[in-house]
């Protein structure tokens, strides 16, 4: 009996490992090819390959995008865990001059419906953050019945809460890139008011 157990067990684990190994390339690959479409759609046209020139700040992947020698935006892999189904991840793009191009969800559990209105690219919630300002401080990242700039989705506080958290995750990662990636006044600026905060 032990001896048939054994290989029962010796057997599925070969299995395990023999899926595994058969999966995981493409696997990655099409997480490779999701991250590189949500960085196309949140920054401006750019002729790198951003997922060749990767920062991490903190746990947060930064993208940098370029035009020739110039940088045109950066794209942030942000996670929240404050989301009604759990986390969930998004990509920012900023550019240069502290303004949000655009968002893009990456993965969420949000309720069908009500919190996956996060992934409505023509939604109100959704347009709202382009071409946000955020380097003088003047827009509050929170929802208006949080006393905010951000009109939330209806039905949905929670999952909009939690996407301004992840929306806040990326603005302070851009406040911390290093000044040499560029050496923007903008990018000083960021950093100097994080700096005094902290």
């Amino acid at each position: 009996m032990v001896l048939v157990l054994a290989l029962v067990c010796l057997g599925a684990s070969a299995a395990v490992v023999g899926v595994y190994t058969i999966t995981k390339d493409p696997i990655d690959a099409a997480k490779a090819a999701k991250t590189n479409d949500a960085i196309k759609e949140v920054l401006p046209e750019f002729d790198n390959d951003p997922s060749q020139d990767v920062l991490e700040i903190e746990g947060n992947k930064v993208y940098v995008a370029k035009k020739g020698e110039d940088i045109v935006g950066y794209a942030i892999e942000s996670t929240t865990k404050k989301g009604f189904g759990g986390p969930f991840t998004i990509m920012v793009g900023i550019t240069p001059d502290a303004k949000i191009y655009n968002t893009s969800v990456i993965s969420h559990s949000e309720t069908p419906g009500l919190g996956a209105k996060i992934t409505e690219k023509e939604s109100q919630f959704i347009q709202q953050w382009k071409g946000l300002a955020f380097a003088d401080g003047s827009t509050n990242i929170t929802v208006k019945k949080d006393g905010g700039d951000i009109d939330a989705i209806t039905a949905s506080t929670i999952s909009s809460r939690a996407f301004c958290d992840a929306i806040q995750i990326a603005v302070d990662t851009f406040g911390k890139i290093p000044v040499a990636q560029p050496a923007t006044e903008c990018l000083e600026g960021v950093a100097a008011d994080n700096a005094q905060e902290e």
